[in-house]
């Protein structure tokens, strides 16, 4: 619990009606979108400026208060639960497109800017923001630089990083830089711009961003490719790729989960296959029409039994919208859903995709598996009970076997969810123990007092190991 003086210092800073710690706030701010981490906060703060922003930064400092920034909270690692009390921090006041400058193909933007109106922004003067997290319509683009936001148009254009062009950035100490610019070019020093993409709110507060926009593409359309055999559908994925073609969108989902989004979404999903790859591609107009066509080959070469091209934008649109309505289709069918993120190379997504259903099988548990096949994302989501003690220990058992089974075959614990709480126990597995110590290091110099949202990434150094250190 704060204590008064802090108190009157946080409403002396944003104002009285800014600052909340009734018992309903509290409860508001205490999770994420991620199942079973829920911890209550002192307060929860909304500044109204870069500058006020610094100032409650300066006075937790002093106070040794943790801070944990927040976008919507949609994020799945729990990144954003206050595992150690503190302020949480909202942007619901810094929501403000700044700019968009259609000569340097740039816009800038508040932190709290939610990613779907940057992408109606820049199509309204003819331009295009790519990353487009499933929860883009309400997710903020401060949490999506925060934990790096992939999406279904990564294939192509690539995850959020790709398009942070500058930061303004509040550090721990509250004093506020600026990274980067409008720049093609830039290696003045670190590279402090991508050092705070992916940083999960740990080393300092982002209050603006300029992202790079790019051309809207003149077209684009949508197939279905439907199997009788998982295999045989990674199998497709990478001889598309093999092929020298990229399309914007390659995802796939298997059986459970096209039965559960169907059921959810009544669009005519083809129920009877056993994996779906959802395919588009967008560009000039001859070259769509050469891609798809090749696809479609490629995915018949490699059995699929039937390959369904959408005829109109509408048709389009109710398939990629189906796709984006997975997670919430699962979450109908038990009380708790767990959605991962292994990710592997391209070419390892058929090993991943048995090596999973047999993890699946060995602890009788339900797993459906859907995603970024063309990343080689993939999202197994464990449906199950947090209520049941021994299936929990089984899910936490079967989800430590897929990130060591996705490292083994060169992949990662994480392509777009990031680390915050839950995979805190696995980070070794890919950045190895003096990586991670790296990182921690570069926490302590830049976060000396470890308030910047402490307890997510790494295990966080006591008090008595900085003395040791000392």
């Amino acid at each position: 619990m704060l204590n008064r003086d802090v108190r009157e210092k946080l409403i002396a800073i944003v104002g009285e009606n800014n600052v909340e710690d009734n018992n309903a706030s509290l409860l508001a701010y205490s999770y994420d979108s991620t199942p079973r981490y829920q911890t209550l906060p002192d307060a929860m703060v909304a500044p109204r400026n870069k500058h006020e922003v610094s100032a409650v930064v300066k006075v937790c400092n002093e106070h040794q208060i943790p801070i944990v920034p927040r976008g919507s909270g949609t994020n799945l690692c729990a990144g954003t639960t206050p595992s150690e009390g503190g302020i949480v921090l909202i942007f619901k006041h810094m929501r403000e497109i700044l700019e968009i400058d259609e000569e340097n193909l740039t816009m800038t933007v508040q932190a709290g800017v939610y990613t779907k109106d940057i992408l109606d922004r820049a199509q309204a003067v003819g331009l295009f923001y790519p990353p487009d997290p499933g929860s883009m319509h309400i997710s903020q683009i401060g949490g999506n630089i925060s934990e790096n936001s992939g999406g279904l148009r990564g294939l192509k254009y690539g995850v959020t990083r790709d398009y942070v062009l500058g930061l303004e950035i509040v550090l721990p100490n509250g004093e506020i830089i600026q990274t980067g610019g409008k720049l093609a070019k830039d290696v003045a020093g670190y590279d402090l711009t991508r050092l705070y993409v992916g940083a999960e709110g740990t080393l300092g507060v982002i209050t603006e961003a300029i992202l790079k926009l790019v051309p809207q593409p003149e077209t684009k359309q949508t197939m279905l490719a439907l199997y009788h055999d998982l295999g045989a559908a990674a199998e497709s994925v990478s001889a598309i790729i093999a092929n020298r073609i990229i399309p914007a969108t390659l995802e796939f989902l298997d059986q459970a989960t096209v039965q559960v989004v169907e059921d959810y979404a009544k669009i005519g999903l083809p129920t009877e296959a056993k994996a779906v790859l959802l395919i588009e591609q967008d560009g000039p107009p001859e070259v769509v029409a050469r891609d798809m066509e090749k696809i479609a080959s490629l995915c018949k070469d490699n059995q699929a039994f039937d390959v369904q091209v959408a005829q109109t934008d509408e048709e389009a649109e109710q398939l990629t919208a189906a796709r984006r309505t997975a997670l919430s289709a699962l979450s109908r069918l038990k009380p708790t859903t767990i959605l991962e993120d292994a990710t592997v190379p391209r070419s390892k997504i058929a090993a991943m995709v048995k090596a999973i259903g047999e993890i699946a099988a060995k602890y009788e548990l339900t797993i459906c598996t859907f995603g970024h096949a063309g990343d080689g994302n993939l999202h197994p989501t464990c449906l199950t009970d947090a209520r049941n003690e021994q299936e929990m220990e089984l899910v936490e058992k079967a989800f430590a076997e897929i990130f060591e089974k996705a490292v083994e075959l060169g992949g990662t614990i994480t392509g777009e969810h990031g680390v915050g709480m839950m995979k805190l126990p696995y980070l070794h597995l890919k950045a190895g123990e003096h990586g991670v110590e790296a990182m921690r290091r570069i926490k302590q110099a830049l976060d000396p007092h470890g308030i910047m949202n402490p307890g997510k990434m790494f295990d966080p150094l006591t008090k008595q190991s900085k003395e040791m250190e000392k």
